[in-house]
């Protein structure tokens, strides 16, 4: 065996220029492979940090929220859902594998701002949260991305009237001046009297002042928005939010619509005086891995204890997540055909004039007693020794560039993103991306150089000693 691979050593180096071609169609092949998934598994990692930092790996809805429940969160709360939240965080199985257990509220209304001359009001998708819960969820970065908010204190367990929006919804309103939201235009619209939408504002303002939100001086310094809705029994409800900061929400549509507040707040906003719920109870898992079993252990707790509630992971609250991976994973399997079929091209035209330069050395060594065997495994070693040193250099090729992009600082808008994101490639992290290219590669090769090899050994020894 030793022999056969020095041989074949020494015939890959006999045609170095065709070797060194087909080589680098191997290595440019590797290289892009490896690059492009190590760019799509960089977009999986960000996109699954952000969402498990913002909703969690899975919730917990009461029966029918999924499909219903987003036009009246109301009307879907969980009762007792103190009751279910120990349940849950004190269950052995669930308890040594979760993060963070919290509760959330959904809510739907109309914010608006009439402190210093302004008259801007817009509909927003809210929700309530546990201050300290969110702070911890926003820790979370199990893939490394580098993706985590340190608290900064605008929401407090201890105040309930402070809230943050979506920087969208700051421009709109015309909070970015209070706010010093950067890189925010000013707001220019018509003056109040002006415009069907004057009366309606100033309607809100109204009710404000009856139901006791004001709009009045307060010292707080911060801007207040009033925040309209109707209550679970139908109801109109007014509560005055004060706005402790605008932060963007990556996706333009939830930038446009977002206000973040204290549970409390949004539970006295949708129940009033009635008996306050929420729309979801929230799990965080230290490690995503582990959803499937927290999964079907919330789903055994359910039905032993006849609740009426359903398990929903993070993949079905947010399907954008799963359209971009399908999209991604679509296009690195065509880029990787592309690629395959390139490299087995190669290897075959290169092994097929190897075939026929050595027609006169097949049929020598078929005379000096080398079986067909023989001669098929030497090319097809040639052809395994081409496509690894040519997998190996494109390897070493795209870790090189994928360094130099990592520490270039670049970034990038992704599709429906508002923000600019980091470009990152991540090789180094998935070995399993290298080596199963290197294997590929290597494979195809082997099998590119099959076909000529099956003629070399096919050779008539008569004919190949007298081929001219």
């Amino acid at each position: 065996m030793n022999l056969l691979f020095k041989t074949a050593l020494r015939n890959i180096s006999r045609n170095a220029r065709r070797s060194l071609m087909t080589g680098s169609a191997v290595a440019a092949g590797a290289a892009a492979m490896m690059l492009f998934g190590g760019f799509v598994a960089y977009i999986f990692a960000g996109l699954e940090t952000s969402n498990v930092q913002r909703i969690g790996h899975l919730s917990v809805f009461r029966s029918g929220y999924f499909l219903f429940g987003s036009g009246n969160p109301a009307a879907y709360g969980i009762d007792d859902y103190k009751r279910v939240m120990d349940l849950v965080t004190n269950d052995p199985v669930i308890k040594p594998l979760a993060n963070v257990v919290t509760p959330t509220q959904s809510l739907l209304g109309i914010a608006g701002n009439f402190s210093g001359g302004n008259q801007a009001s817009k509909t927003f998708l809210g929700v309530g949260l546990v201050p300290s819960a969110r702070d911890r969820m926003r820790l979370w970065d199990e893939r490394k991305t580098g993706q985590v908010f340190k608290a900064d204190g605008r929401l407090a367990d201890g105040d309930e009237t402070r809230g943050i929006v979506g920087v969208g919804l700051a421009r709109i309103l015309g909070l970015c001046g209070p706010l010093k939201v950067a890189n925010c235009p000013a707001v220019t619209s018509p003056s109040a009297d002006a415009g069907p939408d004057a009366k309606p504002r100033a309607d809100l303002a109204d009710l404000a002042q009856l139901e006791g939100g004001g709009t009045g001086a307060s010292k707080d310094v911060h801007p207040h928005l009033e925040l309209l809705a109707a209550t679970a029994g139908g109801a109109p409800n007014v509560v005055s939010l004060s706005v402790a900061g605008a932060e963007p929400q990556g996706v333009r549509e939830l930038d446009d619509n977002f206000i973040a507040m204290h549970l409390a707040l949004a539970q006295q906003l949708v129940y009033g005086r009635g008996e306050h719920k929420v729309t979801a109870i929230v799990l965080q898992l230290h490690r995503s891995e582990d959803l499937p079993v927290v999964r079907a252990r919330l789903q055994h707790l359910i039905a032993q204890n006849h609740l009426d509630l359903e398990v929903r992971d993070f993949g079905e609250l947010a399907p954008f997540y799963v359209q971009v991976k399908a999209m991604f994973g679509t296009i690195f399997i065509f880029i990787s055909l592309v690629m395959g079929v390139i490299v087995l091209f190669a290897v075959v035209n290169t092994m097929t004039m190897n075939v026929l330069e050595r027609t006169n050395e097949i049929g020598t060594i078929r005379a000096l007693g080398v079986r067909r065997s023989g001669v098929r495994r030497q090319f097809i070693l040639e052809g395994a020794l081409i496509g690894a040193i040519g997998a190996t250099v494109g390897a070493i090729l795209a870790l090189v560039v994928a360094a130099l992009v990592n520490h270039a600082g670049l970034t990038w808008v992704p599709p429906g993103n508002s923000a600019p994101t980091p470009f990152r490639v991540d090789v180094v992290d998935h070995v399993g991306l290298v080596l199963g290219t290197w294997l590929s590669l290597t494979l195809i090769a082997m099998a590119a150089a099959l076909l000529p090899a099956n003629r070399a050994a096919r050779l008539s020894v008569v004919d190949a000693l007298r081929h001219v």
